[in-house]
């Protein structure tokens, strides 16, 4: 994997990596930025919710398993002295749909963070990784 970063004004960047999509990043105005984008530990975030999230829906896919919607909310906290590494990260999945069985929810999870997802494998190495999850039969979900 490979990926460039460029400067666009002051702190604002622009990344792309191998899919080809360009991403903006920025400090904010504290820092010398503009505040134009995401923060860089923002997209890590992102990146390992991302990861997870895509092998939990396809394993539960694999199981022919129906999921109306879905939601991962992600919460990492960080040591105080540099460099701030995330010392616990909190991930939450939200499954919407009937017939969703537990034990597939709970063996999808346990697979991704065990066996498939790199962004879990690197993040556990210097965090706790707490993981919840939920499964609503309603369709009382926003995007």
């Amino acid at each position: 994997m490979k990926a460039v970063i460029k400067q666009v004004q002051g702190m604002s960047l622009v990344g792309k990596a191998d899919s080809g999509h360009w991403v903006s990043m920025d400090a904010p105005e504290s820092l010398g930025g503009e505040d134009a984008g995401a923060r860089p530990l923002e997209l890590f975030l992102l990146g390992l919710g991302g990861c997870t999230s895509m092998d939990v829906i396809s394993i539960l896919q694999k199981k022919r398993i129906h999921l109306e919607f879905y939601e991962c909310f992600l919460e990492a906290e960080r040591v105080e002295e540099h460099p701030r590494v995330f010392h616990t990260v909190k991930i939450k999945f939200v499954f919407y749909g009937d017939a969703i069985p537990k034990d597939a929810v709970e063996r999808a999870i346990e697979l991704s963070h065990s066996k498939y997802c790199s962004a879990s494998a690197m993040v556990g190495k210097s965090a706790k990784i707490e993981i919840e999850y939920q499964i609503k039969k309603n369709k009382n979900y926003k995007f």
